[in-house]
């Protein structure tokens, strides 16, 4: 079989191109009315997931696994969070054992939780550990085979070859689980995809599925079928298409409808890690996928339960029927990402990127610093303007005129009659509703749709945006029906999506909208996004967030941060704070920060630059996949990543951003 250098993302549009073809694109139960994907029940000790049970919350450890007292202590505060399973990464049969010394101190401290041994690389640490606790999670994409960044072509009987040693080296541990009542998660790793995985099917949904697929297929041999599987990615398009196209397989393949985990790997810290967890979490559960969620922040991990709970909550009393209009057929492939087609409007729509309008409705705007709050920034010493990277394009006034010249750059929306006294002002577009539209309206306008209650004029002209709001508890789906009604129409106008939060606290206004409108930009179904809060400033960088994490519009540093686990060579959050400080100007640069060579260069997959623990004190950089500088030591490792940066051409001097 020749060898030559693996070029991962070259090998997706081939891959994705298989896609196409599909028979039928269904993946939940409905698009339309809230409906849990019915699983079968799995239990994990105690505590069962799956089938009627409510979808569990859980977390991992940061702690040295062989630190019994300090893995303990972090374990009850995660369980006093709210978390019901926890997990703990054993990298060798050391720590797979010491799962039973700690596993008996909680105990005896009547802390009574599952527990779920991480295992990357060790099948002999798996089976240790499937006779001790609850769970053990296995990685297709290193359980069995070793990356080496490598491609080969395969013949069909070269790969079943491959198949057949895989089977010999996973039957044991299905075994081990099977005698003992030990559940198993196979759960795929976007960026730790396999060698062989890639060669075959390129780094793409369809990739991850099959990586997982391979080992279900043994576990359903050995009649095993207490699994639970994940499709885990950063890139939060990358991971809903999997997961999606997983329970579409699952059924094509006519296997059993396994209980789904739900995660976004290294979703980071903050409010943006918050948000890039409910765009890949919430889409799903929108649509009824997911019994169990993990929240991967760069926090302490009895932070993260809060969180995960958060989103869980919103679908414990949603109303099973909506009145949305039923679906006779998806009119666009949700196992891909295209952008729905449609006309260029000034800098709406067709190729240009999502804009992001903020509501100042509700205030008359009489001083320039109330600008402030949405990125534009008067200097009365030098009487100028300046707009940040998170700078609205548009301002919704409602019916209240500035009271002063607005900055170039920033444009304002206003209702029919006010717009009717500035209509000679470019920088100010008309906001119509159904009852005063006017058809033959030239320049660039605004109709406002309230999908409860407004129906959609039979002719719109192709300059106006269509604004769309509901208060439907499934809001995501009743905006998704109406696009996908312009889509069957062939109406071609830009859709702005408007979400109103303003009865929320801020972390669940974060936690709603990322679900709501980052589920549609997911899928390429919105060219803009409103968010009515009550903190303005807020409002503003939650939406560009939302953009960022939806992979729609970059407008700030991107950070690729694991969790921490008992893995990490170096003190992460620490690290990632510092990484931060120095590069958070630099717009559009993805960086990855990753604990270990286990979640290392495979993780990070999409980013820019990776600095990775490679051993106690060392630190490995990486552009792209490729390693740059080796083991050097971690004092001055952040310094030898900005010179990287530089070197790349990819920095920029924090004094000059936004001059």
């Amino acid at each position: 079989m020749p060898l030559f250098p693996l070029k991962r993302r070259r090998r997706q549009s081939k891959f994705a191109q298989k896609l196409k073809h599909l028979e039928n694109f269904k993946y939940c139960n409905s698009l339309t009315s809230y409906s849990r994907r019915a699983a079968i029940e799995v239990k994990v000790g105690k505590i069962a997931l799956g089938g009627s049970n409510p979808i569990r919350v859980q977390s991992m450890t940061t702690t040295d696994t062989m630190d019994t007292a300090a893995t303990v202590a972090q374990t009850i505060r995660m369980v006093d969070a709210g978390c019901e399973y926890v997990r703990i990464t054993a990298p060798s049969t050391k720590e797979a054992h010491n799962l039973k010394v700690i596993k008996e101190e909680l105990s005896r401290q009547n802390v009574d939780v599952p527990l779920i041994a991480d295992i990357h690389f060790t099948p002999n640490a798996a089976e240790v550990a499937a006779k001790i606790i609850e769970k053990v999670r296995v990685n297709p994409g290193n359980y069995a085979d070793k990356k080496k960044f490598q491609s080969f072509e395969y013949t069909d009987e070269d790969y079943q070859e491959e198949i057949d040693r895989i089977r010999e080296k996973f039957t044991p541990l299905v075994r081990i689980c099977k005698a003992n009542g030990t559940a198993m998660r196979i759960g795929t790793n976007h960026g730790s995809l396999s060698d062989r995985i890639l060669s075959r099917f390129g780094d793409t949904p369809l990739g991850m599925v099959e990586s997982a697929l391979e080992f279900l297929r043994i576990c359903e041999a050995e009649d095993f079928h207490d699994v639970v599987l994940s499709m885990k990615a950063s890139n939060t398009r990358v991971m809903v298409q999997a997961y999606r196209l997983l329970v579409h397989k699952l059924a094509e393949e006519g296997m059993r409808p396994y209980p789904l985990h739900l995660g976004v790997t290294e979703a980071g810290e903050g409010e943006d890690g918050r948000i890039k967890s409910a765009v890949g979490i919430g889409t799903l559960l929108e649509d009824g996928l997911g019994d169990t969620v993990r929240v991967s922040l760069t926090e302490e991990p009895e932070f993260e339960a809060p969180v995960a709970i958060a989103l869980v909550n919103r679908y414990n009393n949603r109303p099973s029927t909506s009145g949305i209009p039923a679906l006779k057929e998806i009119p666009k492939n949700p196992f891909i990402y295209e952008r729905r087609v449609t006309s260029s409007v000034e800098n709406f729509g067709g190729d240009q990127v999502p804009r992001v309008m903020a509501d100042l409705s509700a205030t008359p705007l009489d001083e320039m610093k109330q600008l402030s709050s949405i990125g534009h920034h008067y200097l009365s010493a030098t009487d100028k303007w300046v707009m940040t990277d998170l700078g609205a394009d548009y301002v919704y006034l409602g019916s209240n005129s500035p009271q002063f010249m607005l900055p170039n750059g920033l444009k304002a929306v206003l209702d029919l009659n006010e717009w009717y006294q500035v209509s000679d002002n470019e920088d100010f577009y008309p906001l119509f509703n159904t009852e005063n539209y006017e058809f033959d309206h030239q320049g660039l306008n605004f109709l406002s749709l309230n999908l409860d209650s407004d129906v959609l004029p039979g002719v719109v002209n192709l300059n106006t945006i269509i604004i769309i709001q509901t208060e439907q508890p499934n809001a995501m789906a009743a905006m998704r029906r109406f696009v996908f009604g312009l889509i069957e129409q062939g109406i071609k106008n830009p859709v702005m999506l408007w979400g109103s939060y303003n009865s929320l606290d801020y972390e669940l206004m974060q936690l709603y909208s990322a679900t709501d409108m980052g589920g549609l930009l997911i899928d390429g179904l919105g060219d803009g996004v409103m968010l009515s809060f009550t903190n303005k400033e807020q409002a503003n960088a939650t939406a560009f967030g939302i953009l960022q994490a939806a992979r729609t519009r970059m407008t700030k540093t991107e950070y690729i941060s694991c969790p921490s686990c008992g893995r990490t060579l170096f003190d992460l959050q620490k690290t990632t704070a510092m990484i931060r400080q120095q590069t958070d100007h630099l717009k559009g640069v993805k960086i990855g920060i990753m604990g270990c060579i286990v979640n290392g260069p495979g993780e990070m997959a999409d980013a820019d630059y990776g600095y990775v623990g490679s051993g106690k004190g060392k630190i490995t950089l990486y552009k792209g996949q490729e390693v740059v500088q080796r083991n050097i030591p971690s004092e001055g490792a952040v310094d030898e990543l900005i010179e990287l940066i530089k070197a790349h051409g990819d920095w920029i001097e924090p004094e000059l951003v936004n001059l």
